[in-house]
């Protein structure tokens, strides 16, 4: 039997792992005989600007244009991508997605909501919709200011599926 190590160094057989097969190579988990069910996921963001940016997103004078509606339509893109950007990540039908978008005093905040009628969760499909929108955000005011920070990308909470719901403190 293949063992792995666990993150104290201490052997752990491969199969425990649920994308190591018996030989310890990633293999993606099969879904087949899981019951589709409604699930969802929400997930945030920050990108931190300075003030030159903050007051371009305020009066619309960002030089590429519309930077949040471009940013939600990224995110959105992105959460339907997220098979093809994770190798082990399942197809699953995006049936629902939100991205918002709120310029802040030092930033702008970015939430997303996806969710899906499917086998497997859609927590990979929220964090890559924010991560891909704060993406967009930095693509379309670089030029304005190279300091900007894609910062705290993190699960605020889930619903549905095996684990039940699950809400961040």
């Amino acid at each position: 039997m293949t063992h792995t190590t666990d993150t104290t160094g201490a052997a752990v057989p491969a199969q425990l792992f649920t994308h190591l097969d018996s030989a310890g190579q990633a293999r993606m988990v099969d879904v087949t005989n899981k019951v589709p069910t409604v699930r969802s996921a929400t997930a945030a963001g920050f990108v931190r600007c300075g003030a030159r940016v903050i007051a371009a997103l305020r009066d619309g004078t960002a030089p590429k244009g519309d930077v949040l509606a471009v940013a939600r339509i990224a995110g959105i893109q992105g959460a339907k991508k997220t098979a093809d950007l994770l190798p082990l990540a399942h197809v699953i039908g995006v049936h629902g997605a939100v991205v918002d978008l709120i310029v802040e005093d030092d930033g702008v905040s970015i939430t997303a909501t996806v969710r899906t009628a499917d086998r497997t969760g859609v927590e990979m499909e929220a964090f890559t919709a924010v991560s891909v929108a704060a993406l967009a955000v930095v693509d379309m005011v670089k030029g304005l200011d190279k300091s900007v920070t894609i910062e705290n990308v993190r699960l605020l909470a889930k619903s549905g599926g095996k684990s039940g719901d699950w809400l961040r403190a």
